[in-house]
């Protein structure tokens, strides 16, 4: 099992640890189908990132809620949840190269539609069906450059990992910049010539790799996870952007009521289905349960952070958008900075002293962004927050990637795929919470440095279970 040292969005949770079997000897044309790849790779990641930049601009543009414009992020997070567990499957049953070529082709006209939308509702489902595709591409990605390197297909599938923290840096930045120069459509709207180009050169360049016949999958469970992310989000949406009165109450309990049932009978069928989309033993027991919960509030914190900050930075200060996509870029070279050094630590230390250094100067970095400017102006004080949120995301990234993870070895891919779904859910919870709040407030920016500070109390909680799991030193 490879050690990562990336970030919230890290490979390790994006990229399955487990790749199929290639032959030994390397590909002639590796280094530039991995280009290809690549490329492909960091546009989800481009896109991913930099519409966290325009919260602020889809709100007034569209004429909607900041509760359900936050819908644009958090929707396709739920797309890429309920794509993971197909897209291996998939993979094996019609082949990499296919699977591939498809996630680009709708990834890229779903990207058109994105920036033709005529309202909010449109966008949102386009976004959900984005979410679908880069959540499809991901594993067959992988897949590719595995087979390309042949014998070093570890040291590859390591530098492949080291794409996604790249759009971590850009994507703020390319999103600052189009929102500046042109408007929240050209964030969409830049993904097709790339996407154009991507499709073609894969057609030329990419082989066919063997397939296999894969195992079952499991819709009915992922159709409860549909129905109760979705109705949970709805749910909490409601409370920021419906009128009091009974018709207010319902538009929450309803919902509610739903998710509330769709959790009851997904619990029902993970325990009776011979291939659950979510192991019943990886949920629970051995300190999993612990684990779990430590990735859904470390992924609220941290995945949160980058997607409410620079609307935060809009909406109480003022900050030109560009400015504001710069905060993630400083939190990102944050991360990047320390990272390494943590992986290096892990297996001498162990993951807790990792976890509390880590996690307690995340939880600092977010107190500091809900404070006020002290001495300087608010773009070099949220600069500052920003990078010392990411220097704690660095040390505790691969900490919580690893924590637990000797405890289930034979189980590594699997426990790597929950990891995503739970940090990724962690993330919906806090997106929605945070956008549902302020929407409701008076006063948004102060009801958003509410909702940070309420963040950096997650991140100690966080803390306090995961360190509650055996330290573990050495290889697993």
């Amino acid at each position: 099992m490879r050690r990562s040292a990336a970030d919230n969005h890290i490979p390790d949770d994006h990229v399955p640890t487990a790749v199929p079997p290639a032959g030994d000897e390397p590909d002639p044309r590796r280094w530039i189908v991995f280009a290809v790849v690549g490329v492909a790779f960091l546009m989800i990641a481009l896109d991913q990132t930099s519409v966290a930049t325009a919260l602020s601009t889809l709100q007034e543009d569209l004429g909607a809620d900041l509760a359900w414009t936050g819908w644009t992020i958090t929707i396709y997070s739920v797309g890429q949840i309920l794509a993971l567990p197909l897209a291996g499957r998939l993979s094996d049953q019609f082949g990499a190269r296919r699977l591939f070529l498809g996630a680009i082709a709708v990834f890229t006209v779903i990207s058109l539609l994105c920036g033709l939308s005529a309202n909010l509702g449109q966008l949102i489902v386009c976004r959900f069906l984005e979410g679908l595709a880069g959540g499809a591409l991901l594993p067959s990605a992988t897949a590719i450059v595995a087979a390309q390197f042949g014998r070093d297909r570890d040291r590859a599938i390591a530098l492949f990992s080291s794409v996604f923290p790249i759009g971590a840096i850009l994507g703020p930045l390319l999103g600052g910049v189009l929102l500046t120069v042109f408007s929240w459509r050209a964030i969409f709207l830049v993904n097709l010539p790339v996407g154009v180009a991507l499709l073609v050169l894969g057609s030329l360049l990419i082989r066919e790799l063997p397939r296999s016949r894969p195992g079952p999958v499991d819709f009915g469970g992922i159709a409860l996870m549909l129905v109760l992310l979705v109705s949970g989000m709805v749910a909490i949406t409601g409370i920021g952007s419906v009128t009091s009165g009974w018709v207010g109450l319902l538009a929450v309990a309803v919902p509610a009521v739903f998710s509330a049932g769709a959790a009851a009978l997904f619990l029902r069928h993970i325990t009776r289905h011979p291939h659950p989309v979510v192991p019943l033993q990886l949920l629970a027991g051995k300190h999993l349960g612990a684990i779990n919960l430590a990735n859904v509030l470390f992924g609220a914190a941290a995945i949160g952070f980058s997607a409410l900050v620079p609307h935060y930075a809009q909406v109480r200060y003022g900050i030109v958008p560009i400015a504001a996509g710069a905060l993630l870029t400083a939190r990102a070279i944050g991360m990047i900075s320390t990272s390494w050094i943590a992986v290096a630590l892990l297996r001498r230390l162990g993951h807790r002293p990792l976890l509390i250094v880590g996690m307690g100067t995340v939880a600092a970095g977010l107190t500091l962004t809900a404070l006020p400017p002290v001495g300087m102006s608010p773009e070099a004080w949220l600069f500052i927050s920003a990078a010392v949120m990411g220097l704690g995301m660095g040390v505790a990234a691969p900490a919580t990637n690893n924590a637990g993870m000797h405890l289930v070895p034979d189980q590594a891919s699997a426990a790597s795929g929950l990891r995503t779904m739970f940090r990724q859910t962690g993330a919906i919870l806090a997106v929605s919470v945070t956008t549902a709040v302020t929407s409701a407030s008076a006063d948004p920016g102060a009801a958003n440095a509410i909702a940070f500070a309420a963040l950096a109390g997650v991140t100690v909680v966080a803390l306090v279970v995961a360190a509650r799991v055996p330290n573990h030193r050495g290889r697993w």
